[in-house]
């Protein structure tokens, strides 16, 4: 088999750029998804100009006409998809954060549209493209946050921060969708895991993480590379301790 196809959403950026990247740097063709034509091939770019076999992909997780062209064209131009790394998100629309009774119920279903039902609808398009892989990988960036095990864990840094409702609930749902894949494909070669990245310094936060856009990526990189023993249905990735260390590993849902 040639050499490997990723689709990255959200790649005109921050992780989901950085993944694009590292992934080529592994020798596969990265098709950099993106809502905004002149941000995707700017990044697009940019890739190729550090010797990335990289191919810019219009595609808006909220809109089934762009999902349907993008899933129609790889299939035209590779006939296949060996990796998807669903990266598009959002933490707020609106940019209002608010504590859980005072959120938003419009900025919640617009957070809602992207991080759960844009997955939902880019995977289950990409699936049949999925399914001619060899043995396909499927990574949805998700968060701690998302972990209610880590959220209610007293001694957690997560248990002393305030969060609005919003996100942390849309990772929530990933967490579950990410198991639910994982059931459904388990008799085939096609591993589903939800990454970590930890608080990743990007626009994302306004830039107040505490960890690397190398280092966010490394979760996405890594279970988008997972042999064939690795897990399938795990949210995996940075362990976030008191000490803001904590290494690697699979976290609590």
């Amino acid at each position: 088999m040639t050499e490997k196809i990723a689709l990255i959403t959200g790649a005109n950026k921050g992780i989901g750029y950085e993944t694009a990247r590292r992934l080529a740097e592994l020798g596969m063709t990265v098709l950099v998804g993106a809502r905004d034509e002149q941000r995707g091939r700017n990044a697009e770019a940019t890739l190729r100009d550090g010797g990335a076999d990289a191919r810019f992909v219009q595609l808006d997780v909220t809109d089934a006409e762009s999902i349907a062209r993008a899933a129609e064209w790889i299939g035209r131009e590779f006939g296949r998809l060996d990796v998807l790394v669903n990266n598009a998100g959002t933490a707020t629309v609106s940019r209002r954060r608010a504590t859980a009774s005072q959120t938003s119920l419009d900025d919640m279903r617009a957070v809602f549209e992207v991080n759960v039902f844009g997955l939902v609808a880019v995977t289950n398009a990409m699936l049949p493209l999925l399914r001619r892989a060899e043995a396909a990988r499927i990574v949805n960036v998700s968060s701690e946050v998302g972990s209610i095990g880590s959220q209610t864990e007293q001694g957690n840094p997560l248990f002393a921060m305030p969060a609005s409702a919003q996100y942390p609930s849309s990772k929530s749902a990933v967490n579950m969708l990410t198991a639910m894949y994982a059931k459904e494909l388990k008799d085939t070669a096609i591993k589903v895991n939800a990454a970590n990245p930890g608080f990743t310094d990007t626009d994302f936060n306004d830039h107040g993480g505490i960890r690397s856009v190398e280092e966010g990526a490394e979760p996405s990189v890594y279970l988008a590379t997972l042999h064939a023993d690795g897990p399938s249905g795990a949210l995996w990735g940075h362990l976030w301790r008191s000490d803001r260390e904590g290494g690697y590993g699979v976290l609590p849902w």
